[in-house]
């Protein structure tokens, strides 16, 4: 299974936003590249297994397979203890102010898992988000420590889709390159996104409480450069992801 869907080539098919603020049909929220070029998996098998129960909170076995090169130094999140029951809260210390968002292991375990290893190892410490989508779209793409869009953990993992995906304000979800390949990309919806429920492909693992989009809301105003061909571009506000604290 693989991390926000990588590039099966350092090539990507670029798409623009139509006028109407749809979605084109090839997924605009790709990381830019593989770091290594390496093929993107489409094994749809790659499911999470069942696993066993401890006491009240359900268990699964995750899969977390390597792939490319990690952006920053980092061990895989284990396979076994992944939690399944209740909700994890997380503050993103951000340029202008603290984002708090809160997890949810029911719908994503693997997810949360990964983002958990991650965010608990500094993995997402002094990085900036990378995109700002403004139009059409309402979101702002974080998770790469190269702040260029093609950086990952060094592994990938499977979607966790159940067909009810939609993308309004406050949503979190996992950016991608195909079929199970999520990695350490992400994005946070500031506002109705619902475009992109015509193809729902990107793992939703939590939501943005309520204080955090105005914060969100701040950034975005100050726009983006329209640098990248399938929408939006990099932020005018620095749009750093200062530290992630556990609550």
């Amino acid at each position: 299974m693989r991390v926000r869907r990588l590039l099966s080539t350092m090539t990507l098919l670029m798409l623009t936003l139509a006028a109407c603020g749809t979605i084109p049909e090839n997924d605009p929220l790709r990381p830019s590249a593989s770091p290594t070029g390496e093929s993107a998996s489409t094994d749809s098998g790659a499911s999470p297994t069942a696993g066993s129960e401890s006491g009240a909170a359900a268990t699964e076995q995750c899969e977390y397979e390597p792939s490319g090169d990690a952006a920053r130094s980092v061990r895989p999140p284990s396979p076994t203890g992944v939690t399944t029951s209740g909700t994890v809260s997380y503050d993103l210390e951000m340029t202008e102010g603290t984002v708090r968002i809160t997890l949810d292991p029911v719908r994503a375990p693997c997810t949360v898992h990964s983002f958990e290893s991650l965010a608990d190892q500094g993995f997402f410490d002094r990085t900036k988000c990378h995109r700002l989508v403004d139009s059409g779209m309402f979101l702002f793409q974080c998770g790469d420590p190269t702040g260029m869009g093609t950086g990952g953990p060094g592994y990938t993992f499977a979607d966790e889709l159940d067909g009810t995906e939609s993308y309004t304000k406050a949503v979190i979800a996992m950016a991608n390159g195909g079929p199970n390949t999520n990695g350490s990309q992400f994005f946070l919806v500031y506002r109705d996104s619902t475009a992109l429920d015509k193809t729902p492909n990107y793992t939703i693992f939590g939501k943005v409480d309520p204080s955090g989009i105005g914060i969100l809301e701040r950034m975005a105003a100050e726009g983006q450069d329209g640098s990248n061909p399938a929408g939006g571009g990099r932020p005018n506000n620095p749009s750093e992801i200062v530290k992630v604290t556990k609550v």
